[in-house]
C-alpha cells in the first residue's frame, strides 16, 4: 500500500510543477498559485487513487476549478486595487513554474508581464479554456469536462480569448544577446544620470508600469512617451532615497532586468523588467516596475532570503 509520504512525494515529483504553472497563469500571483497547488494537495490526498483513472487530468481540473473560484472572489479586490496592477514577478532561474519542456506550444513557455496582462484582460472561463487549449495542449472535449461547457462553447471560449491575446500582445523572441545589450544600455543610462541617452534606449512611444499597491509610492497610472519616461526615471534615480540602492541584473519573467536593494536597510525595493519592442529591435518598449512589497516576497523566496522587502 502507498503510504501518505509518497503519495506527496509522487505529487510533488509528477503534478506540481504543472499544476503551478496554471494557477500561475490564471491567477497572476505566485503566492496565491502555491498556496492552490497545497490545497489541491490537501483535497487529493483525502481521495482513494483506485477510483480515479487519470490523476493528472484529475488534479488539473481541480486546480483549474479553485483558480476560477478565486477569480470570482478576486474580481472585487482587483477593482479596488490602488494604482497599477502587475503580476507578481518571477526570477527566470525558476523552473517549477513552466508547465515543461515537453510542452511545444506557442505561449507555453510564456509569462511575460505583456502576456500576463492581456490574460488579465480575459474573463475567467476565457482564461481557463485558452489556458487549457494554447498553453496545455488540451483538446476541447477534456476542457469540456474540466469547465463544465460544452466542446463547441469552450472552443468559442478559447478563439475569443486568443483573438483579444493577439490584439493586446505581440509575441516576439529575444536573443539573449540582445537583453544584455538592453540591459546594459539601460543601466549605463540610469547609472551616469543621463535623461537623453534613456530617452534614445527607449521607444518614443513606451510605456512605463509601476505597481505600489498603495502600499510604497508608485507612480499612479501609466506613463507614455520615451522622453517622459527617461525624465521622471532619472528623476527618481537622483534623490537622496535612492544613493544606497544597490543593483542586482536579473531575468524577470523573461524578460532582462534587475533587482534593485536599499543596502541601507537591506530590504528587496523593487523589480525592473525591460520588455523590447516589438517593432523597433534594439529598443525598450515598456518598464514594469514591481514595488508593492507583499509581491517581492515570492522573489525573496527564491533567493534563499526572508522579510527584506518593503
Amino acid at each position: 500500500m502507498t503510504t501518505l509520504a509518497e503519495r506527496a512525494l509522487r505529487y510533488d515529483r509528477e503534478y506540481a510543477r504543472s499544476l503551478r504553472a496554471l494557477a500561475y497563469r490564471m491567477l497572476g500571483s505566485r503566492t496565491e498559485a502555491e498556496d492552490i497547488v497545497q490545497e489541491a494537495w490537501l483535497r487529493w490526498a483525502n481521495v482513494d487513487e483506485s477510483t480515479v483513472q487519470h490523476a493528472g487530468a484529475y488534479l488539473s481540473r481541480l486546480v483549474t476549478n479553485l483558480c476560477l473560484d478565486k477569480l470570482g472572489s478576486a474580481a472585487a479586490k482587483r477593482e479596488q486595487y490602488v494604482g497599477v496592477w502587475l503580476p507578481e514577478p518571477l526570477l527566470n532561474e525558476e523552473a517549477g513554474w513552466s508547465p515543461g519542456p515537453e510542452v511545444q506550444a506557442e505561449f507555453a513557455q510564456d509569462v511575460s508581464m505583456a502576456f500576463m496582462l492581456a490574460l488579465e484582460r480575459l474573463s475567467p472561463l476565457e482564461r481557463a479554456a485558452f489556458l487549457l487549449h494554447d498553453v496545455f495542449d488540451l483538446d476541447f472535449d477534456e476542457i469540456g469536462r474540466r469547465l463544465e461547457r460544452s466542446p463547441a462553447a469552450c472552443r468559442q471560449l478559447a478563439s475569443r480569448a486568443r483573438n483579444h491575446v493577439k490584439a493586446d500582445y505581440a509575441r516576439r523572441e529575444v536573443e539573449e544577446e540582445e537583453r544584455e545589450r538592453l540591459f546594459g544600455a539601460f543601466s549605463e543610462a540610469v547609472r551616469n544620470f543621463d535623461v537623453d541617452a534613456l530617452a534614445k534606449v527607449l521607444t518614443e512611444d513606451a510605456v512605463m508600469l509601476a505597481d505600489g499597491g498603495g502600499k510604497v509610492s508608485a507612480v499612479p497610472r501609466p506613463l507614455q512617451g520615451g522622453a517622459l519616461i527617461a525624465k521622471t526615471f532619472i528623476g527618481f534615480a537622483r534623490l537622496p532615497t535612492s544613493r544606497a540602492w544597490r543593483v542586482e541584473p536579473a531575468r524577470i519573467n523573461g524578460l532582462p532586468g534587475c533587482l534593485i536593494f536599499d543596502d541601507a536597510t537591506g530590504q528587496l525595493v523593487q523589480t525592473i523588467a525591460l520588455a523590447p519592442s516589438a517593432t523597433e529591435p534594439g529598443r525598450i518598449g515598456a518598464l514594469y516596475i514591481q514595488r508593492n512589497p507583499d509581491k517581492l516576497q515570492g522573489v525573496l523566496a527564491a533567493l534563499g532570503r526572508s522579510g527584506a522587502a518593503g
